[in-house]
């Protein structure tokens, strides 16, 4: 019988290195001598008579000699470190979610659970960006008098969309997917008419707040595109963390639900990670799958994502209170709000693809690794 082996390199591109993990379908080496062997356009694992060899993505290749730290742990498979060969990234951009739209635009809103329409067909003539939600908490930092801003929201008017960190804001007023009763009720959640997914909440009589993982946003000349949930959710908060990161130099995050709770505690490690995958040549099925079915590769044997690699701790249930707590009075700590519903599917999805790494790999520290995709 094959191997069934299943290949993970995880490439730092800033120092162009790799650690390379191979997992196989049983949680033990075959019976038979192993031999390792490393060339520069390819990994192969050879047991017996079978054979199973690492595809690497294009533009990728070893340095063979500096092959080091082979080792294997029960549980975990074998692991090496290894130079690599590539081109030079080209310079990163970031993208921001203000970039999603454009004035003199038309848009339609979605929900992303169920595809109904949230808002329909509508122009923004001035798309601008919020203060980050925490602004108010520095006022008092840069003013020697008290807090000339106390008590003020911004209400956009009919063509503005105003954008924060994990939000839109847009005006309510005619339309009619709006309830009555949301608009006459501050702070009420609004919810799709089709899924009852939670989509945002009103902020006053006439002003809407839209979460970023509960829409998708498309221009009114195409047409609806799924996205599996899962694979939007993460998408999506790793874009948040990528851009706060880069515009602030803000590594660390609390994930709050709309109740006031703090679910996540998340560390940033890094965002020049590449992370490839590969199925092996075996035909059988690994059990070794990163991702599940919810990110597959789009063709071939290899699976290549850009990713940022991110420690977590989960907060529910009281857990991690003492650090929570130490976390909250920390400026340097970037709160993000999201629905408490989509707090839960993102601790979801952190634990998933922490258990999908091998067992010394999973934490650091105390804290949880998870590589989150962008």
């Amino acid at each position: 019988a094959g191997m069934a082996a299943a290949f993970l390199m995880e490439i730092r591109r800033a120092t162009q290195s790799a650690l390379l993990v191979v997992r196989y379908a049983a949680a033990e080496l075959p019976g038979a001598p192993l031999e390792v062997s490393v060339c520069a356009d390819s990994l192969e694992v050879r047991s017996g008579g079978s054979r199973d060899a690492a595809a690497l993505p294009p533009g990728v290749s070893l340095a063979p000699s500096s092959c080091r730290g082979l080792r294997h742990l029960r549980g975990d498979g074998l692991q090496l470190r290894v130079r690599l060969r590539r081109a030079p990234p080209a310079a990163d951009v970031v993208f921001t979610l203000r970039e999603s739209l454009k004035p003199n635009k038309n848009y339609i809103f979605y929900c992303q659970s169920c595809g109904d329409i949230v808002v329909s067909d509508r122009k923004f003539l001035r798309v601008l960006p919020l203060p980050s939600e925490n602004w108010s908490d520095l006022v008092e930092e840069w003013c020697c008098h008290p807090d000339p801003f106390a008590r003020r929201t911004l209400h956009p008017q009919h063509g503005d969309c105003f954008v924060g960190d994990t939000f839109f804001l847009l005006n309510s007023r005619n339309e009619s997917h709006v309830p009555e009763s949301s608009k006459s009720k501050e702070n009420t959640r609004v919810i799709c008419k089709r899924c009852k997914a939670m989509l945002g909440e009103t902020v006053s009589s006439g002003t809407i707040k839209y979460y970023v993982t509960e829409v998708i946003i498309q221009s009114a000349e195409g047409s609806f595109s799924p996205t599996p949930r899962s694979q939007f959710v993460q998408s999506i908060v790793a874009q948040c963390l990528l851009e706060l990161s880069s515009a602030k130099s803000t590594f660390r995050f609390t994930i709050k639900g709309d109740n006031g709770k703090t679910y996540i505690l998340i560390w940033l490690l890094n965002s020049d990670t590449l992370l490839v995958e590969s199925s092996g040549s075996s035909s059988s099925h690994s059990d070794f799958t990163l991702f599940g079915d919810i990110l597959t590769p789009s063709s071939g044997p290899v699976g290549t994502w850009n990713a940022l690699k991110v420690l977590y701790q989960p907060c529910i249930q009281s857990r991690n209170k003492e650090l929570a707590d130490a976390w909250e009075d920390d400026l340097g700590v970037h709160p993000l709000k999201f629905p408490s519903e989509t707090c839960l599917e993102l601790l979801l999805i952190l634990g998933l693809s922490t258990t999908s790494l091998p067992p010394s790999l999973r934490c650091m520290n105390s804290f949880q690794v998870r590589n989150s995709f962008c």
